[in-house]
């Protein structure tokens, strides 16, 4: 009989799939507020609006009109007609991560608005990638489904339903959430892979988790990300002290010890020296409590 996967793995594995989809491990991801989703109903709905869209697009602008004419019929659809919306009033909610919450209350964050603009729009025909741009998760619709030159597309940010950005408006929108000192360049527009993506929707769930003190739902997310960057330091770290916090002395010995060892190969800066230093300091703690405990 086989052993049942971890949701870590069914992630990972979802991660490597050939083909587009990304709404099938984002529901995966939903399963960490709701364990029990089932997400053939949803997945369906996304078929539904993806035909739906596609008819819009028809019959306002018709298949083969200029880009803007089509994107102008998906956002139309998405937050005129449909009413998707950017949930400012519960930003720091985690549920606004969960595919199937933001497609019931049609409310969300930019990334996971973006993903909805994703998934619809293939669907409709009209070629949308993720761009993991800091701070503020970004959509390019591209002229058609074989290009793969940026120039040719237009940046929307589905949070406020579906602006078209121009470079400036980039800067802008990178100096309100980073700082005035932050540079802009145009790498910072590009392609977001699907891992990345789901990357950067765990990172938000897990410092919304850690803000919370919900440890285990936060060490739950680390687990993942590891199973999605194997060799990630800082996760290595951060699960070690999630379950320091947890009273879990083995666990996050363990953690922390390989943390240590694996820190040693790798060039530090000061700020890393410091924090590989404090993480020495836990590691010591740590080896007091385990052995009163023996």
């Amino acid at each position: 009989m086989p052993v049942p996967r971890t949701l870590a793995e069914r992630i990972a594995d979802a991660a490597d799939r050939p083909g587009p989809d990304l709404a099938a491990p984002a529901f995966l991801i939903a399963r960490l507020e709701y364990p029990h989703l089932d997400p053939g109903p949803y997945l369906d709905r996304i078929d539904e609006m993806g035909i739906a869209a596609a008819y819009r697009i028809a019959s306002d602008t018709g298949l083969d009109a200029p880009l803007g004419a089509r994107v102008d019929a998906l956002n139309k659809y998405l937050f005129n007609e449909l009413g998707f919306s950017g949930n400012r009033e519960h930003y720091d909610d985690p549920r606004n991560s969960c595919l199937n919450q933001v497609l019931d209350k049609r409310t969300g964050i930019p990334i996971s608005l973006a993903l909805i603009y994703i998934e619809v729009g293939r669907r409709a025909g009209v070629r949308v990638e993720g761009v993991n741009f800091p701070g503020h998760f970004l959509v390019r619709a591209l002229q058609d489904l074989h290009t793969d030159d940026p120039d040719e597309g237009l940046i929307i940010d589905p949070f406020h339903g579906g602006a078209i950005l121009n470079e400036p408006d980039c800067r802008t929108l990178l100096q309100r959430h980073m700082g005035d000192d932050a540079a802009f360049s145009p790498s910072l527009l590009a392609r977001a892979t699907r891992r990345q993506i789901l990357v950067r929707m765990l990172l938000n769930m897990k410092r919304l988790y850690v803000r919370m003190r919900s440890f285990p739902q936060a060490r739950q997310v680390t687990d993942i990300l590891l199973a999605l960057q194997p060799t990630s330091l800082s996760e290595l770290r951060d699960r070690g002290l999630l379950a320091y916090h947890m009273n879990d002395v083995f666990h996050a010995l363990k953690d922390l010890e390989q943390y240590l060892k694996m820190a040693k190969l790798v060039e530090q800066d000061e700020e890393q020296r410091k924090e590989t230093e404090q993480v020495w300091d836990h590691v010591k703690t740590l080896r007091r409590r385990a052995a009163q405990m023996n």
